[in-house]
């Protein structure tokens, strides 16, 4: 375990100089997310018997200690969220993305920080999905269907 812990620490260390040329934390912290996944996806194929790298092993026990019966999948993401808004008709007048992080904290209870969604957003705009204009009265960006 230790040995697998210093070896990540290691690559971790080489790959810091690429993740912080990245601007954003919220994508520096995708990609270190993403190369931790693919790591413990290659390093699972060692440790075969090692739980530490077993997805079933991980999800068996979480689904074990949900004491309370209820239903543990994941809640959609703000990419998914805001898709399923995109098709609706919420976007049919301008929202400041504090609007709809609380909407979204409304109607999915789905807790987003502007921060998670103000990338997707600007994806979404520069997809010509949504455009993204500047409220003149709040000075903020506002996003309202392409």
């Amino acid at each position: 375990m230790n040995r697998y812990i210093e070896k990540l620490k290691k690559q971790l260390t080489e790959l810091a100089e690429v993740v912080n040329s990245f601007q954003s934390e919220a994508v520096q912290v995708k990609v270190v997310e993403r190369l931790l996944d693919e790591m413990i996806e290659a390093e699972k194929g060692e440790a075969e018997g090692s739980e530490v790298f077993n997805k079933r092993a991980r999800r068996a026990a979480a689904d074990h200690d949900d004491n309370d019966g209820t239903n543990s999948r994941k809640k959609p993401g703000a990419t998914k969220v805001l898709n399923q808004l995109l098709s609706s008709d919420y976007f049919r007048t301008p929202h400041s993305i504090s609007a709809i992080a609380e909407y979204c904290r409304e109607k999915f209870n789905s807790d987003f920080k502007t921060s998670e969604l103000s990338g997707i957003l600007l994806k979404l705009s520069k997809e010509n999905k949504l455009r993204r204009e500047r409220n003149h009265d709040s000075n903020r960006f506002e996003y309202v269907i392409a």
